[in-house]
């Protein structure tokens, strides 16, 4: 073998190693990562209705609507308000209603955000404790995501794990695991996450970042495996590159 053949074969060999411990090491990253079996952008919802039954007189405002605290949406005619007002029955102001003093029960907004699911129109006869509307609080959107894990996933979740949130245009977004509400059926620990995100803002994105929106989300498990220290560090400086 003359050692021109020499040389093309010991770089072969190490061209062969480089890609097999690369993908071992990708592969050993994806056993420590679990995407989301579904997920979306919410907001904390503020229901908006009455302890009493009747007309309403006056709907203020439009589903979409950005409200105030404190703002009127509606204002309701009760006869049951009216005669518990006469018997000094109810507090006149709170922080979701006020009532005049001929009875008129005006619905306030408890929060300032976006008015949604508005339901009822002037003049329509409503129930007690009715949703009238729903108010998606200002600067609280976090992600609520699915997953299905098993017991030895669920057990190498830690607390504050970072979650990689991919939206409908492919923008990632890094998030923190914030609270687990999990179930277990058939070996499988059915988890929903509630992932914080400081990027959340309302309307960013080109309007991407807003309740309602579905999303991809990845948490990141702790890695136990024998490589975990050079995944992590081969990972760890392809981010700070931007690779």
């Amino acid at each position: 073998m003359t050692w021109a053949n020499r040389f093309k074969l010991f770089f072969g060999l190490v061209v062969v190693v480089g890609v097999v411990a690369v993908l071992t090491l990708v592969f050993n990253q994806r056993q420590a990562q679990v995407m989301s079996a579904s997920a979306s952008i919410q907001a904390a919802e503020y229901p908006v209705g009455s302890d009493y039954g009747g007309t309403v007189m006056e709907r203020l405002v439009e589903d979409g609507d950005q409200v105030r605290a404190g703002q009127a949406l509606f204002t309701l005619q009760s006869p049951t308000l009216q005669a518990d007002l006469a018997e000094g029955l109810v507090t006149v102001d709170s922080v979701a209603y006020s009532v005049a003093e001929d009875g008129v029960l005006t619905l306030t907004a408890a929060v300032d955000g976006t008015l949604t699911d508005v339901s009822t129109e002037r003049g329509s006869f409503v129930q007690a404790g009715q949703v009238l509307a729903v108010i998606d609080q200002a600067g609280s959107l976090f992600v609520s995501a699915d997953f299905v894990l098993t017991s030895g996933d669920y057990a190498r979740i830690e607390p504050g794990a970072a979650v990689d949130i991919v939206l409908p245009n492919q923008t990632r977004v890094a998030g923190t695991m914030d609270t687990l509400d999990v179930q277990t059926a058939n070996g499988h620990a059915e988890t929903t996450a509630r992932v914080l995100s400081p990027d959340l803002v309302d309307g960013a994105a080109n309007g991407l970042i807003a309740p309602g929106t579905p999303v991809t989300a990845t948490i990141e498990l702790r890695d136990d495996g024998l490589l975990a220290g050079a995944s992590d560090g081969l990972f760890g400086f392809l981010r700070t590159i931007g690779l």
